[in-house]
């Protein structure tokens, strides 16, 4: 300890120490110098700088200290893992319902229903184990809670709220209706009974229910207070959807970010512009929606999750891609060729069973490619073409970007297509080249790229053909002739491509320089940047995962790719083995997962035997199977 702080203490002046200690960068000594003094805020501040939230919270809840108390539930909540472990310890000390803000920030949501559940609060118990996407749940709290206490309004309300949202109109009327009058949620109650009274056909009790409203101050609008408002909910659209924010918009359509109270997923929610009442448009919104029927039945791996489609909008629910699209992809750095001629693969793919369908795109560029969580990509607005149709407001330019666009959609001849093919080519020669519109003049891809020659040349000047019947016959053509040629990845520090694909003669595979070998043994997946683990291919080994991606749950190891020509099944890798005791939150998520494995065709065994490890985040998982892998 520094002298002079030494001496202070010595002469019992506690808080001259502390002060001298903080001024000194010394915030950890500091703190425990505040405690001694039983200056609970000033410690639980010193905590905090010094990083240790957990201390930090436990002091600040001693002196009363709100705002250091959420600033240690933001630093905890940085880290799943350490958020876990603070919860349990907050639990073990009676702080239950800080434990379930930890948990809530953390985002676990199922761990944050139960820890309020423990805390006395069944509403937010029920609206975390709604987000989890367990609704039964979510009832059965609030209607144990209504048991103990019948005249509960706010639960009340809350329960009503959730069965209305799954479509069980007469048992939520039957739970609004003992609201009682005198009660501060009786308008509240009353709101939600006009409208369902009618749909149910009682219009007489809609009526009485609608004249005790007026007397109370008529409707609740949305936005007024509300006992049983949870100030973290936003608007939801259709009954499920929680809108996190807009992503993006134009004359066409919004794009939402939203979570789906029913799956417990978040989603992308595009809400297309109307249009007007003509026969053309009501015409190509039902070719929007037989083409949206068909590719969803298709469930193609590279093509964006069509999950619901909702007329009345219209609008169009998807699966959230968490990687991002490839326009903010080139923004950020130049894109290997490998890479880039992977990405053109899976679009090519999509492209190809959709036309199979009888389903153009018409609008593929950099902003319509997305990445899942595992970097693979993905095609997605294929409703474009038909939205467009029918809104009176769009132009031409607006439907695609010319630079993509195909000279025959810009002259506004016949598209087919060979006209889909044209955009893809495009947009392998952006990824290329980096020169998105021209805007670098003309540029051959070998110029861009040493390790690149004359064929790559070939093969964008085919696909970009100005005459149609130049271009490859479809996507699968043009796949093919991709993947006939070499495409180096990214160099190592030497200037030489790791894995040995360097130029012609090298490897034709377009993931090859894909994989790091760590100084630990560790394999390393550059592309994802992801830690990765490698089971060989045997006939078992494609079948389990088969299943485990059948069962989609999140508690099973993900499957990342299978590389039939490597030999390999990509897994996402396991940080550890788990040797203690599961907890009966870790044992029902697993329980959970094991029967989605059984659903999905598989054979489980005892939830005892079965092999559980730490995910990147510190969650239980399921291990894919006890086969060699290719590890330390």
């Amino acid at each position: 300890m520094d002298p002079d702080v030494l001496q202070l203490v010595r002469e019992e002046r506690l808080l001259e120490a502390a002060r001298l200690c903080s001024d000194r960068g010394d915030a950890a000594a500091a703190s425990a110098l505040f405690e001694r003094a039983c200056d609970w805020r000033s410690a639980a501040a010193a905590a905090l700088r010094a990083g240790q939230a957990l201390r930090g919270l436990e002091l600040a809840l001693r002196g009363g200290d709100e705002a250091s108390a959420d600033a240690a539930v933001v630093l905890l909540a940085a880290d799943p893992a350490s958020a876990q472990r603070a919860a349990t310890q907050l639990t073990q000390r009676g702080h239950d319902a800080w434990a379930a803000r930890v948990l809530e920030a953390a985002q676990r949501d199922l761990d944050a229903a139960l820890a309020w559940e423990r805390s006395g609060d069944p509403i937010r118990a029920a609206q975390r184990f709604e987000r989890a996407g367990q609704p039964a749940q979510a009832a059965r709290v609030l209607e144990s809670h209504l048991r103990r206490d019948p005249v509960g309004g706010a639960a009340a309300v809350a329960l009503g709220e959730l069965l209305l949202r799954f479509g069980k109109d007469e048992a939520a009327v039957r739970v609004l209706q003992r609201v009682p009058a005198l009660a501060p949620e009786r308008r509240a109650a009353l709101t939600l009974l006009v409208g369902t009274l009618q749909r149910l056909g009682l219009s007489s009790a809609g009526a009485d229910a609608a004249t005790e409203l007026a007397a109370l101050g008529g409707r609740l609008e949305a936005g007024e207070p509300r006992e049983t408002a949870d100030a973290e909910s936003a608007a939801l659209l259709y009954g499920r959807y929680e809108v996190v924010g807009q992503v993006a918009s134009s004359a066409r359509a919004r794009v939402l970010e939203a979570f789906d109270r029913a799956r417990g997923e978040r989603v992308a929610l595009k809400i297309y512009a109307p249009g007007d009442v003509r026969a053309s448009t009501r015409v190509a919104f039902a070719r929007l929606e037989g083409d949206l029927r068909a590719l969803r039945s298709l469930d193609h791996p590279a093509i964006v999750p069509i999950r619901d489609y909702y007329p009345a909008g219209p609008a169009v629910v998807l699966a959230w891609m968490e990687g991002g699209s490839l326009e903010q992809m080139l923004a950020r750095e130049p894109v290997a060729p490998a890479r880039a001629a992977e990405i053109a693969c899976s679009v090519l793919s999509a492209l190809g069973d959709a036309h199979r369908l009888g389903i153009l795109h018409r609008d593929v560029k950099a902003t319509n490619v997305l990445f899942d969580a595992v970097g693979a990509a993905r095609l997605a607005d294929f409703g474009t073409a038909h939205a467009a149709d029918a809104s009176a407001t769009v132009t031409a330019g607006e439907l695609a970007s010319l630079w993509t666009q195909s000279p025959e959609q810009r002259e506004g001849r016949e598209v087919t297509a060979r006209s889909d093919l044209f955009a893809a080519g495009k947009l392998l020669e952006e990824m290329l080249t980096g020169a998105a519109g021209g805007s670098a003049g003309p540029l051959r891809p070998s110029e861009a790229h040493p390790r690149l020659d004359a064929r790559h040349d070939r093969l964008v000047a085919c696909m970009t053909a100005r005459d149609p019947r130049v271009r490859p016959a479809d996507a699968f053509q043009a796949r093919d002739m991709i993947l006939s040629l070499p495409w180096p990845g990214p160099r190592s520090e030497a200037g030489q491509a790791e894995g040995g694909a360097a130029g012609p003669g090298g490897s034709g595979r377009p993931e090859a320089d894909r994989l790091e070998r760590r100084p630990d043994g560790a394999l390393f997946d550059a592309w994802t940047g992801r830690a990765i683990e490698r089971v060989p291919i045997t006939d078992e080994v494609l079948e389990r995962a088969r299943l485990f991606v059948r069962a989609g749950h999140e508690a099973l190891q993900p499957v990342l790719r299978v590389d039939r020509e490597g030999g390999w099944v990509w897994l996402a890798s396991c940080v550890a083995a788990v040797h203690r005791d599961l907890t009966p939150t870790e044992r029902a998520t697993l329980k959970d997962a094991l029967d989605a494995l059984q659903a999905a065709g598989g054979s489980t065994g005892s939830l005892d035997a079965t092999p559980v490890a730490l995910g990147p985040a510190g969650e239980i998982v399921v291990r894919f199977g006890p086969s060699r892998r290719d590890t330390p």
